[in-house]
């Protein structure tokens, strides 16, 4: 692909007795020369990939930053190279936000390249000046010339996104979004703030400077006398009416923009009578080209870790949520990055929203058909959001569910890796970020949990053991005959698996290894209790999550959200005495690293302790003094377990007994749920006595890596409207963000330092 760097320096002339003396300005090309000479090759796969400074060598573009002052002394006025201009995009539909300098090159190439193909269109936007420099004026098209060039899109902000460059838009690559971006290209800034005047006025801004000015020699910037008397001159050399203000020339390099507001004219008549000049009273200074020359320096590191951000419910409601999330999340980072991890110039994390509920179809709108019309809002509410827990726990859709999720998250890697080739090569890794039920479908994913497989097979497990003593010969004959029908079925079925695949897999499993899985706001907790996970006394992750598949294990979440669960008392009993890590303000100055917190236990209520000195069963174990992380989330959590044991007794008991991963609990998970002296279940824990409870959980192990980290209370934090708010607030929490990155990036410290070991 040919490419065309065009340098925008303004040089010192050659001769300063003729400022007419025909001297091309350094760095310029030969107007007479066609720009399709000089050439280099660009991957638009590889957005990092430095393709432009062979040609940035060869023209000399410079990188020095433009004080906002005017330029140098004895320039020659010609037309903007593509290093002063400067492409802006407006996100949030209030403000215009630079390009880095690398992106702005990229563009402002590729539209000089539509400008040359589609002159026509180039000269409505006022493109024409372009043309004349390149020879192409009346018409002509670089098409008509015979020569081979595509406008494609550029890859902008990271590989993020991609600019059209026809119709000026910017989209994102690897998520669906339904408003497009706006972008502008930027000539002519406003004093001070440097926000770019709208394009349309700047274009006629620029034709008008070009007319009336090129060729001519831009005066020193630190002449003050001469400055003072063109801007106190009353008549300016130049004017043009723009829509709802006009601009005023008083030099080559002082120009003013004014107001055709009544309010800002009788403002100027009054402090012109005054005494007052009128560019001093009430005008504002423009400037051409940007305060700081783009640079194919200035981009950010190559990708070296990425991570998938996982939604929870209620994406359905709003489809674009996680988008926005992830981009909350992303600025949160970017910001404790500047702050924080300044010295990784070598690396650099991105996030990436995996989108997985738009894509179902689930049941249709079989669910929306009974549901009545009183309350509506209300109802349609709960069925975008409540109603995905109820598909999920469903064996009908829970397949679903997991399915679509593993392709996307697929989907999304191996884009990503097609677009940057040298992710994999050079060592790339890979988290994933879930946020409420999200982590419960993620969990099941990585570690292959299927509830429904496991309890078919138990369910023929049963079947094969079926007493037939008590039934007469004939049925005894009867039910051999189907189990021999049964088993050849499966045989069958195996047979015809084998032909389709020569690995069946029941599912499809995740094409990467995950580094890390960070889990916000999480349930999971609560549906490992159901499935019969018990606490063990090793201490080691493994017991929920085998390091095997990931390699470190986060539970984050806020002391008052009422979704989240611990995950630690699953694996050691006693650590549910044992507060949460802490996780540190971000404006904490030199924090304990968080490996280096010990662990911090909390105190015992009075009465509850003596209750337990009476000889109170472990089911009703202490109720913990949990005041500075929320007591009644705790309770309500305690509560909550308790019931869905109650309800689950009798397929929790062949759940149970089939799936706890604690050898050392025999008796407590065969048990499964007791019946107490007054006929009410009690948790499983009631099944181990209080002298075999010290055996078995000894207080002295510790866990080998903290899962749980809390977020901390604000000062003046109610808890009430915290509870309400908080399993929403980590997308924006700048203490998350630092977290995230803390781990992030001193694991890939950790292992680039055993890579560069000495054997």
């Amino acid at each position: 692909m040919t490419s065309w760097l065009l340098s925008g320096d303004v040089t010192e002339l050659g001769n300063h007795d003729d400022p007419a003396s025909d001297v091309l300005p350094r760095g310029r090309l030969d107007p007479r020369t066609s720009y399709l000479q000089t050439s280099s090759t660009e991957d638009c796969t590889n957005p990092s990939a430095d393709v432009y400074h062979g040609t940035e060598r060869r023209l000399g573009i410079r990188r020095a930053a433009r004080s906002s002052a005017a330029r140098h002394r004895f320039q020659v006025i010609t037309e903007l190279g593509p290093e002063e201009v400067r492409w802006f995009y407006r996100e949030d539909k209030k403000t215009w936000k630079p390009f880095m300098g690398h992106d702005s090159l990229r563009i402002e190439i590729m539209y000089r390249r539509f400008c040359a193909l589609n002159p026509e269109g180039a000269l409505s936007r006022g493109g024409e000046e372009v043309l004349k420099d390149r020879g192409l004026a009346g018409g002509q098209s670089l098409l008509e010339t015979g020569a081979d060039i595509t406008v494609e899109a550029v890859c902008v902000r990271g590989g993020l996104y991609e600019v059209d460059v026809r119709n000026k838009e910017c989209y994102p690559v690897y998520w669906n979004q339904q408003d497009r971006i706006p972008v502008m290209r930027g000539q002519w800034f406003v004093d001070g703030t440097w926000t770019p005047v709208e394009e349309d006025e700047s274009d006629l801004i620029e034709k008008e400077h070009l007319e009336c000015f090129r060729g001519q020699q831009i005066q020193d910037a630190f002449e003050t006398d001469t400055l003072a008397k063109t801007v106190d001159r009353k008549d300016a050399v130049h004017s043009v009416q723009l829509s709802c203000s006009h601009v005023d020339w008083y030099s080559v390099d002082e120009v003013y923009l004014y107001s055709d507001a009544t309010t800002s004219k009788i403002a100027r008549t009054v402090t012109q009578k005054l005494g007052f000049s009128k560019a001093s009273s009430s005008g504002t200074r423009l400037h051409r080209g940007f305060v700081e020359e783009a640079s194919l320096d200035d981009k950010p590191p190559q990708t070296t870790h990425i991570v998938f951000v996982v939604h929870g419910i209620g994406q359905k409601m709003d489809k674009d949520r996680i988008i926005k999330n992830t981009g909350m999340l992303r600025e949160a980072v970017r910001k404790m990055e500047e702050k924080h991890f300044a010295e990784q110039t070598e690396e650099h994390v991105e996030f990436l929203p995996v989108e997985w509920r738009s894509k179902l179809a689930l049941d249709g709108d079989t669910v929306e058909s009974i549901t009545p019309d009183k309350v509506r809002g209300l109802r349609d509410l709960l069925n975008s959001s409540a109603m995905d827990i109820m598909y999920y726990t469903s064996p009908l859709y829970r397949d679903e569910i997991t399915k679509g999720l593993t392709q996307e998250l697929n989907r999304l890697y191996s884009l990503f890796c097609s677009r940057n080739p040298e992710f994999e090569s050079s060592g790339g890794k890979v988290s994933i970020i879930s946020h409420s039920l999200g982590c419960v479908i993620t969990f099941d994913i990585m570690t292959g949990w299927d509830p429904v497989r496991f309890c078919l097979q138990e369910h023929q497990d049963q079947l094969e053991g079926e007493d037939l003593h008590w039934t007469t010969h004939e049925e005894r004959h009867l039910l051999e005959e189907v189990q021999l029908t049964r088993q050849r079925l499966r045989e069958l079925q195996d047979q015809l698996q084998g032909l389709k695949t020569a690995t069946p897999t029941p599912f499809p499993t995740l094409t990467f290894k995950v580094e890390n899985f960070f889990c916000m706001g999480s349930p999971l907790a609560v549906f490992l209790a159901l499935r019969g996970i018990r606490p063990g006394n090793t201490g080691d992750q493994d017991h929920i999550m085998p390091k095997s598949i990931c390699r470190r294990l986060f539970n984050i979440f806020h002391p008052t959200d009422p979704v989240a669960y611990r995950l630690e008392p699953l694996v050691l009993k006693h650590y549910s005495n044992i507060a949460p890590v802490q996780i540190h303000w971000c404006n904490t100055i030199n924090p304990t690293p968080y490996d280096e917190i010990r662990p911090t236990y909390l105190s015992v209520s009075k009465n509850t302790a003596s209750d337990a000195e009476n000889g109170s069963s472990p089911s009703s174990s202490p109720v913990l003094v949990r005041t500075h992380y929320g007591e009644s989330i705790t309770s309500l959590g305690k509560a909550s377990i308790l019931g869905a044991a109650s309800i689950g007794k009798g397929i929790g008991g062949i759940l149970f007994s089939r799936f706890s991963r604690s050898a050392s609990l025999p008796s407590a998970v065969d048990s499964g749920m007791g019946d107490s002296e007054d006929g009410q279940s009690t948790f499983a824990f009631s099944a181990i006595s209080p002298s075999s409870s010290s055996s078995l959980f000894d207080a002295a192990v510790e866990m080998e890596h903290r899962i749980d980290y809390e977020l901390r209370e604000g000062l003046v934090e109610s808890r009430y409207w915290s509870a309400v708010t908080s399993h929403t607030a980590y997308w924006t929490s700048h203490d998350v963000a630092l977290f995230l990155l803390t781990f992030i990036y001193k694991q890939q410290s950790t292992v680039q330092t055993e890579n560069t070991s000495p054997m």
